[in-house]
């Protein structure tokens, strides 16, 4: 009898491994279906929707760099443009006062004919040319017109005795300039009250 309990004990043996054999085989079993359920990283399928989920972020993060990096790009560019057609305004602003001496020049000269004045008005346009070149422009400033404190500089107000011009530019004392549509010096105006 005792060689059957040793063959029992040994069948015993022998289906305790099997049964834990098969114990560990089914929870591997159910381990790999709930990987394959939801899309395990083992399975090609899982390691192909991983990697398109990477590259989507990726392309994501590339296309907003690309598009920080052309507003940067357009804005240096920007700033880079305004600040080279702005970069003579100094200077712009010291010539002024000479244009503004040729005017008053070839107002005093205006009823002479005089080889003179021919050759002070030749001067005076090729310098008109030279600062039209450089987008300087003279403000377009009529008497009657509206008082505009973005162009105009009232110096003094002067009481009038017609009601529409009050409020209104009576006199142009010094011509305003623009520089490609920025104020570089306003038009000094006497306003009507």
């Amino acid at each position: 009898m005792s060689e059957k309990y040793d063959t029992n004990e040994n069948e015993m043996s022998q289906n305790e491994e099997i049964i834990s054999e098969n114990e560990e085989s089914a929870e591997n079993l159910t381990e790999s279906q709930e990987n394959d359920a939801s899309g395990t990283e083992n399975s090609p399928e899982g390691k192909i929707a991983r990697q398109e989920a990477e590259l989507g972020e990726q392309k994501e993060k590339f296309i907003r760099l690309y598009s920080e990096f052309e507003n940067f790009r357009r804005r240096t560019a920007k700033e880079k443009l305004e600040m080279i057609q702005s970069a003579n305004e100094q200077l712009l602003k010291t010539l002024l006062p000479i244009a503004d001496d040729f005017d008053r020049a070839a107002k005093a000269f205006a009823n002479k004919d005089d080889k003179d004045l021919e050759g002070l008005l030749l001067i005076y346009n090729k310098f008109k040319k030279t600062l039209d070149q450089a987008g300087v422009k003279v403000m377009d400033v009529k008497a009657g017109a509206d008082f505009d404190a973005d162009f105009h500089e009232a110096i003094t107000q002067i009481p009038v005795e017609d009601e529409n011009l009050k409020g209104k530019i009576v006199d142009v004392v010094e011509n305003g300039y623009l520089l490609i549509d920025k104020v570089i010096r306003y038009a000094k105006v006497v306003v009507g009250s």
